[in-house]
């Protein structure tokens, strides 16, 4: 398993080790012996998955302390545009964005910390992403930004035309009137 930075603190790329051969291939999606000793300890508690057609756009999605979630997102199936919005105040990179192509070739994983906003738009005609939590869905302290809030101006590589944003996403905050305290 090779750890990679991404110019913001926190914000990991994991790759892991692929063994392939005429049978397919094999890897360990996680290993906590191997995270610990990049100084990686987590507790996960929970274990999302979803599935998405071409177009949609999820997020930007966090939780407020004390139930903010560290995730550990790849892709089962279909190709992503992963991104995480650093929301740390105190953080020199706060505003800022980092994307991430993730999908079922590259097996990439990208380990957003506690106080970011993640959301992802879905590049293939379906996408199956499952990521892990180390704190349990909390719906108080459930928040968001826009996707398209222009202070971010993040291109999701999704044409205008063919978004799909359910209510509740095309309805959040911009990053200046969201609820944060990170």
């Amino acid at each position: 398993m090779e750890i990679e930075t991404t110019g913001i603190e926190g914000l990991l790329i994991v790759k892991p080790r692929v063994f392939r051969d005429t049978r397919g291939y094999f890897f360990e999606s996680y290993n906590d012996r191997e995270m610990r000793k990049h100084g990686l300890h987590f507790s996960w508690v929970q274990d999302n998955q979803s599935r998405s057609v071409r177009g949609v756009i999820r997020g930007l999605h966090y939780q407020l302390e004390p139930f903010a979630q560290t995730k550990l997102v790849r892709v089962l199936r279909g190709t992503i545009l992963d991104v995480a919005v650093d929301l740390r105040r105190d953080s020199p990179t706060y505003g800022q964005w980092k994307s991430l192509i993730l999908s079922d070739e590259n097996f990439l994983q990208l380990l957003i910390p506690k106080g970011f906003a993640h959301g992802f738009s879905v590049l293939s005609d379906e996408a199956v992403v499952f990521y892990k939590c180390d704190q349990f869905y909390h719906p108080a302290s459930d928040k968001g930004i826009r996707y398209n809030d222009p202070a971010l101006g993040i291109d999701w590589q999704v044409p205008e035309e063919e978004v799909i944003v359910s209510e509740k996403d095309r309805n959040l905050p911009l990053m200046a009137d969201a609820e944060m305290n990170f």
